[in-house]
């Protein structure tokens, strides 16, 4: 199996260049090339085996039907993995990151409800008997929620893991995946600690066009693992049809048998009466 990318499609999209050199975090080392006019040129050969790494996990993680949750509060990046997430229907927190969003999840779900509930009031004559003003307020209240929790409206329990954009920013996040050993994928610039994730892409977090290109093969991935998914259980239910059959099919003849061997039994025990009374009739 090829790999997803190459070296050439990834310096196309910018994903080599890092931070300046005094901003560097020295953990980075590894996956830093070279030094070019103060800037860190990072190893695009290890960015394309990293991005696989993750990719291979991250299809799998779909394929058993767990979430994943984005993290990508940046400007340069919000709106893409709003964009490619949600037509994944993932969660993803584009928004502020909410403190405790995992540490903290029963008080989340508690406001995803409250969304819900004002959304039933809207529907069931609430809204009707109460003032203007208190309409309003609720509304208010509603756009609120909806900006901060709409995007993880569906996400009931824990997700699986995370994929985070720029995870110095990020780092409130990190933390509370880490608290509850909940994986971590992120991608990964010169200025900070690939350490603190699980899987670390080390590629610029600044540039539109790196983090575009790769959230797209992580997308990617994750669509396989979805569809891979489909077949298997399209596959269990085909098995569990044809294991059905068999049975139905295994009743059948074992009730077939129990009739012709109640008729064949029938069928000797009449000459067995008989024949006694014929022995008899003969010897007088």
């Amino acid at each position: 199996m090829s790999a997803r990318t190459s070296f050439n499609e990834l310096l196309e999209t910018g994903a080599h260049f890092g931070h300046l050199k005094s901003k560097w975090n020295p953990a980075m080392a590894p996956y830093i090339y070279a030094e070019k006019n103060g800037i860190h040129i990072i190893d695009l050969n290890k960015t394309v085996a990293k991005i696989e790494e993750a990719a291979i996990a991250l299809k799998q993680i779909a394929r058993s039907g767990r979430k994943v949750l984005f993290v990508a509060t940046k400007k340069q990046a919000k709106d893409i993995v709003a964009e490619k997430i949600k037509a994944l229907n993932m969660p993803y927190v584009t928004e502020r990151w909410p403190g405790g969003m995992l540490t903290n999840f029963a008080t989340i779900r508690k406001s995803v409800r409250r969304m819900t509930q004002i959304d039933k009031m809207a529907t069931d004559g609430t809204f009707e008997n109460i003032s203007k003003r208190e309409r309003l307020q609720i509304s208010r209240e509603r756009e609120k929620l909806e900006i901060q929790f709409g995007s993880i409206a569906d996400l009931s329990r824990l997700p699986a893991a995370l994929f985070i954009v720029d995870i110095t920013k990020e780092h409130i996040a990190v933390a509370e995946a880490k608290r509850l050993n909940i994986p971590t994928f992120a991608i990964v610039d010169t200025n900070s600690n690939p350490n603190q994730v699980d899987f670390a892409i080390p590629a610029n977090d600044d540039a539109s066009t790196s983090i575009a290109y790769i959230i797209e093969l992580m997308a990617g991935a994750i669509r396989e693992g979805l569809a891979d998914r489909k077949m298997d259980k399209e596959a269990n239910t085909e098995e569990l049809d044809t294991k059905e059959e068999s049975m139905h099919e295994a009743e059948e003849l074992a009730a077939g048998a129990k009739i012709k061997g109640g008729k064949d039994s029938g069928e000797e025990k009449g000459p067995a009466k008989k024949g006694p009374r014929k022995r008899v009739s003969a010897k007088k």
